[in-house]
C-alpha cells in the first residue's frame, strides 16, 4: 500500500468521465488498497481513482465514526440503479477541494450495483450518509463534482479561489 497524491481543482482531469475496470486483478486491488490508504490518511470518509490521477471507475468508502473499527468498502464499476424521490440535504466537502463545505441536496436513498473485490456482481441499497458518500464518489467518476450542485455563483467564487492560489503556486 502507498499513499497517492490527491489531485485537486482545477485540474482538468477531475471533469473526465472514467472508464470502466476489464477485469479485477493485483494491479486493481494494489490502487484499491492505495486509495483506502490515501483516503484514511486525508482524512476522508470516501475516494475515487480519479482524485488520484486514474481515471477508473473504483471508488473505496468508509463511512464508520473515527472510534468504530474500521469498515471499508470497494465498489468497481459501480452504477446507479435507483433513486428515491426523497431527498436530504448533508453539508458536503471533497477532498478534491480542501476546506470547502457546501449542502448539496441528493437523493436520500439509492441503490447501487457494482463489482466486489472478488469481482463478483452486488447490489446495496443505501440511505443516511451512506447513500450521499456514494452519490457522490459516482458523480467523480463521471465529471462531477459536488460544487457542480451548488449555485454558480458560489461554484465560480470557489473555482476562482482555486484557480488563484493555482497560479501563485506556479509563481514559486
Amino acid at each position: 500500500m502507498a499513499l497517492r497524491t490527491i489531485i485537486k481543482i482545477p485540474d482538468p482531469l477531475l471533469k473526465t468521465v472514467s472508464t470502466p475496470v476489464d477485469k479485477v486483478d493485483a494491479d486493481v486491488l494494489a490502487l484499491l488498497d492505495d486509495m483506502l490508504e490515501t483516503m484514511y490518511a486525508a482524512p476522508g470518509i470516501g475516494l475515487a481513482a480519479v482524485q488520484i490521477a486514474e481515471a477508473k471507475r473504483l471508488v473505496v468508502i468508509d463511512v464508520v465514526r473515527d472510534d468504530e473499527p474500521k469498515q471499508p468498502m470497494y465498489f468497481i464499476n459501480p452504477e446507479v440503479v435507483w433513486t428515491s424521490e426523497e431527498t436530504a440535504i448533508y453539508e458536503e466537502g471533497c477532498l478534491s477541494i480542501p476546506d470547502i463545505y457546501e449542502e448539496v441536496e441528493r437523493p436520500a436513498e439509492c441503490r447501487v450495483r457494482y463489482l466486489d473485490r472478488e469481482g463478483t456482481a452486488q447490489e446495496i441499497e443505501c440511505s443516511g450518509i451512506l447513500a450521499t458518500c456514494i452519490l457522490h464518489e459516482i458523480d467523480h467518476l463521471n465529471g462531477v463534482l459536488f460544487i457542480d450542485h451548488i449555485s454558480r455563483l458560489k461554484r465560480e467564487r470557489i473555482q476562482k479561489k482555486f484557480a488563484k492560489a493555482k497560479k501563485l503556486e506556479g509563481a514559486d
